[in-house]
């Protein structure tokens, strides 16, 4: 009887040893899934909130924006000199950088195009370099400056109220219809283009009483 029960307690313990490591090793394993799927959850669609002139402040230089213009601050080394910027701008590429530097400071495509021959760079004090960027499509707000770099929630863009007035009447019309359906949006309410669309509905059910609307759904 003694050597059954000792067989039994051995047994038990080398199937203890055996199935205790599989199970902490899959608690581990299913907790760094958790761990790897939360980073990636809080990497979706994450936006930044812009600075005060509706751009970004990244580590080597800063840009804001307007509706027409986008414009950049990088610094560079007290003294420099015009013939030591390395610049090139095309519709959808900007590179500058500082000769004799291993590698340029921006160097990517652009979030959207520009125009060239309207861009032009200046130095400033002789510690930063300014460059402004001429926006092929003047209606729309950049989420970055180049394409890859983080992003910014133009939804928390905050246009200036006098800047509206020197603008055409057309892209004044846009820019207030955007910045409505913005409040709308954040209110929970319909965008003037769906206010529209509830309207003609409305007037089309007025014009037909017989018709069954019964499955058609109004937004509130």
């Amino acid at each position: 009887m003694a050597i059954i029960s000792d067989f039994q307690e051995e047994q038990n313990q080398t199937e203890t040893k055996v199935t205790t490591p599989p199970s902490e090793s899959s608690s581990s394993l299913k907790a760094e899934e958790k761990k790897v799927k939360v980073e990636e959850d809080k990497g979706k669609g994450s936006k930044l909130v812009p600075n005060k002139g509706n751009g970004l402040d990244l580590e080597k230089y800063s840009w804001t924006q307007s509706l027409q213009e986008v414009n950049i601050v990088i610094p560079v080394p007290a003294g420099t000199k015009s013939r030591d910027i390395v610049y090139e701008a095309k519709a959808k590429h900007l590179k500058f950088g500082l000769k004799g530097q291993p590698a340029p400071i921006i160097d990517g495509d652009l979030f959207q195009s520009i125009k060239p021959d309207e861009c032009l760079w200046s130095i400033e004090d002789q510690s930063a370099v300014s460059i402004l960027l001429t926006k092929q499509n003047q209606t729309d707000w950049w989420k970055s400056l180049l394409k890859g770099d983080p992003e910014i929630d133009t939804q928390k863009v905050e246009p200036e109220p006098s800047k509206l007035s020197d603008l055409d009447s057309e892209t004044r019309r846009t820019v207030e219809k955007m910045m409505f359906d913005q409040r709308q949006k954040q209110m929970g309410r319909p965008t003037s283009d769906e206010m529209q669309q509830q309207e003609l509905l409305k007037k089309f059910m007025e014009q037909n009483p017989n018709m069954d609307f019964s499955k058609v759904k109004m937004m509130q």
